[in-house]
């Protein structure tokens, strides 16, 4: 990299560095609840707000939100054991599949009658079904999100994992859940894996044990649904522009490095010291990334957008969790009557 790039893109990597660095800091200060990743969304968009827009500090931001969140996405596999998937059983996968398909059909059907457009849709239905945040983050450059769409969409996700931290072991109390039906519920119907996991753990340590497998089996999830919209971008290339449809600009090579390394955590071949390490700094490259996405949002847009994009994460996530409910329900049945 010449010096000419250095200086090109360093404003905008040092701003969303010292971002990441304090939103890490008062996330340990503060109600766990509140992630460093929503900390530097919110502080990147709250600087993008009063800064001028001639600060230099656009190319750094965009190289951080593509390059630096796709280097967090490929680091955040060897937190991933992919044998944790067949530990699950058939039983989760089951719910999964029910779950999977409501989130998109909401997303995208809700999306079209409050008229939004189908980037927000697809990242809010990708949010629901998958992972929250990182699902969010790891599609958008494959379908070009603007960075509006990307905020709205994962504020949707945290402002309802947020409620759900409270009232899921509420629930499970009333309903009289056991631990392996409350973890799947948890696993499956809460998107991002801290919440998951707080919300878990706050039932009992059993189901927080089944939440978070369901959780990382569900993360799995990334890799054939940023494969099936590589496709879709590259069938939908319009003729006269065929080179930004190219399979080598559209494809998500580091998805398959996201696969790799969770295939060489899966094998036991990373030490627990090594693995604690490259979770944080995946973690910490994530919180990043998010710093340099608020950085690129403009936050009077949104508000003039109003609550529609919040409104759908809301619906979309609702009716996730009613259909994991009711999966469970029908498997129980089919397994009682057979």
């Amino acid at each position: 990299m010449t010096n000419s790039s250095i200086n090109k893109y360093s404003k905008g990597f040092f701003v969303s560095l010292t971002i990441a660095i304090t939103a890490t800091f008062v996330a340990r200060i503060t109600p766990s609840i509140i992630g460093s990743s929503i900390i530097s969304l919110v502080l990147g968009m709250a600087l993008n707000y009063f800064i001028n827009s001639n600060t230099g500090i656009d190319e750094g931001a965009k190289f951080v939100s593509k390059r630096v969140l796709q280097f967090a996405i490929i680091l955040m596999g060897t937190r991933l054991n992919i044998n944790q998937v067949f530990t699950v059983g058939r039983f989760a996968l089951f719910v999964m599949i029910f779950t999977v398909s409501a989130a998109y059909l909401s997303a995208y059907s809700f999306g079209n009658i409050l008229n939004i457009n189908q980037k927000l849709r697809a990242l809010v239905g990708t949010g629901t079904a998958i992972c929250g945040g990182s699902a969010i983050l790891a599609l958008s450059p494959i379908i070009d999100a603007d960075e509006n769409d990307i905020a709205y969409a994962i504020s949707s996700v945290f402002l309802f994992d947020v409620l759900m931290i409270v009232t899921f072991p509420l629930i499970g109390i009333l309903l009289n859940m056991s631990d392996l039906s409350y973890g799947l519920w948890a696993g499956t119907g809460i998107n991002d894996t801290s919440s998951v996991v707080a919300a878990g753990y706050a039932f009992s340590n059993a189901a927080g044990d089944y939440a978070t497998i369901v959780k990382l089996t569900r993360t799995t999830a990334i890799i054939p649904i940023t494969l099936i919209y590589s496709a879709i971008v590259m069938y939908k290339g319009d003729k006269e522009n065929k080179e930004s449809h190219k399979i080598s600009n559209v494809f998500p090579w580091f998805i398959l490095l996201f696969l790799l390394s969770s295939i060489i955590n899966s094998l036991g071949l990373i030490p627990s010291e090594i693995s604690t390490t490259l979770s944080f700094l995946s973690k910490f490259l994530m919180t990043m990334a998010l710093a340099a996405v608020g950085l690129k949002t403009n936050l009077k847009k949104m508000i003039k957008s109003g609550i529609k994009p919040i409104g759908l994460g809301f619906i979309a996530s609702s009716v996730v969790v009613l259909v994991s409910m009711l999966a469970q329900y029908l498997a129980t049945a089919y397994i009682f009557i057979h």
